[in-house]
């Protein structure tokens, strides 16, 4: 079944997104770096915020059998982009997971990354570098 989200041009450079199933609305603005105002994600700034929670979910998913909780797990995301085309370059995560973490867990954390349904939707060309803190 797919999933319904539905576009609306607002001017200025604003678009308001309403996801079909819930009504809940996200609203994305021209970045200032070409040209507009940034008062807001941009539809770029929407793909690394996708990237970063699709990852964090997966990494939820995987370990929720062994009752670990990450509550807290966090990822900061730099999205760099490119000029000539314009498009993103590559995204820049720093992952932090929460302290007492076994090696086997965070083996499988780590593996979620590449696992991710919007990592493997990116083309090969975004590169997508990883730093963990302990």
């Amino acid at each position: 079944m797919g999933v319904e989200t539905i576009a609306r041009y607002a001017g200025d450079f604003r678009v308001e997104l309403v996801h079909g199933p819930t009504g809940e609305r996200v609203v994305t603005d021209l970045p200032a770096d070409n040209g507009g105002k940034g008062r807001g994600f941009s539809p770029t700034d929407l793909m690394a915020a996708s990237l970063a929670s699709c990852i964090l979910t997966i990494m939820a998913k995987a370990v929720e059998a062994d009752g670990t909780d990450l509550k807290g797990a966090s990822i900061k995301v730099v999205k760099h982009m490119k000029d000539k085309p314009r498009m993103i370059g590559s995204f820049a995560l720093k992952l932090e997971l929460p302290a007492g973490l076994s090696e086997k867990s965070r083996t499988k954390l780590l593996a979620c990354v590449a696992a991710c349904p919007v990592h493997r939707s990116l083309h090969p060309d975004i590169k997508v570098e990883l730093e963990t803190q302990p």
